[in-house]
């Protein structure tokens, strides 16, 4: 087996399990834990963010991020496998990476920072509303451009000549 091929594969792997990471997220963690009271749902939300800072999420997320890119290069003379791979690696570095960076990390640090139990009912109260909303939808964003990419990179295995 080809060195590209088996870069392909365990590029797709990895898409795919970020790509389900954020899937389950939206189509059902953060519809449970909505329904939880203001205080539950923002324990549960900074248990959730810190548990994931884990070596196996770090590995397929920060994963992704590597070798998309170097299956993109590796595979740059072979059409349209090179073009999927170069769309795959955009959508996954702006629309996956790029959000969880600029967007839901400085939030979940945040509200890492919030002391629950400190806090008045107002208060936490309105760090619900400023957390939870915002910190969905962006969620959604990087689940809609996690399976994009995900489309792209089985193309890309699809359309690879020597599979």
């Amino acid at each position: 087996m080809k060195m590209t091929i088996v870069l392909l594969i365990i590029t797709a792997v990895l898409m795919a399990l970020i790509a389900g990471l954020f899937y389950a997220y939206s189509c059902s963690l953060v519809l449970g834990l909505g329904k939880l009271s203001d205080v539950e749902y923002l324990k549960a939300m900074q248990s959730i963010n810190r548990e994931i800072l884990n070596p196996v999420f770090f590995l397929s997320f920060m994963g992704t991020a590597i070798l998309l890119p170097v299956s993109t290069f590796f595979l740059r003379g072979e059409q349209p496998v090179f073009i999927f791979l170069l769309l795959a690696t955009l959508a996954y570095l702006i629309g996956v990476f790029g959000i969880t960076v600029v967007g839901n990390v400085p939030m979940n640090d945040q509200l890492d920072q919030f002391d629950i139990s400190g806090s008045t009912a107002e208060a936490i109260k309105q760090m619900r509303e400023n957390f939870e909303a915002r910190w969905n939808f962006l969620n959604n964003l990087r689940t809609v451009f996690s399976v994009v990419s995900i489309v792209l990179v089985v193309c890309a295995c699809v359309w690879h000549k020597d599979v």
